[in-house]
């Protein structure tokens, strides 16, 4: 759906989605960093993975977002129906102090992973 098809059911429930902080949180992480597995969100916004789950699964009922499956891990991205209206949405949230915060923690917790990786791979690399 591209935003000519926009129709007032679909407003409501965006605008349902986006009435509450933690979602609004979580959804500017996917937009961000174009998908988000259930542990990073949970990490990053220091919630609890029933209070996560609750979030994300209310932001699928409302065709926000979309999720993936790989091995254990549930990755969810922006659905691609509802990018035109949330993108424009979060334009205006780009410098708000708490969302900067969240991405700035999240970065940081992806630098820490890939350095323990390197480290772990580089331990392989020069065993005997």
């Amino acid at each position: 759906m591209r935003l000519k098809h926009f129709s007032l059911t679909f407003g409501e429930q965006i605008f349902k989605a986006l009435s509450d902080e933690s979602r609004i949180r979580i959804v500017n992480l996917i937009i961000r960093n174009k998908e988000m597995c259930i542990s990073d969100l949970e990490q990053v916004l220091d919630f609890t993975q029933t209070k996560t789950s609750r979030h994300l699964s209310y932001l699928k009922g409302a065709s926000l977002v979309t999720p993936r499956k790989l091995d254990q891990w549930v990755f969810y991205s922006l659905k691609e129906e509802a990018a035109d209206v949330v993108l424009q949405i979060f334009n205006y949230l780009e410098r708000d102090p708490k969302l900067l915060k969240d991405q700035e923690i999240y970065e940081i917790l992806h630098s820490n992973r890939e350095l323990a990786a390197n480290k772990i791979q580089a331990r392989h690399w020069h065993a005997p």
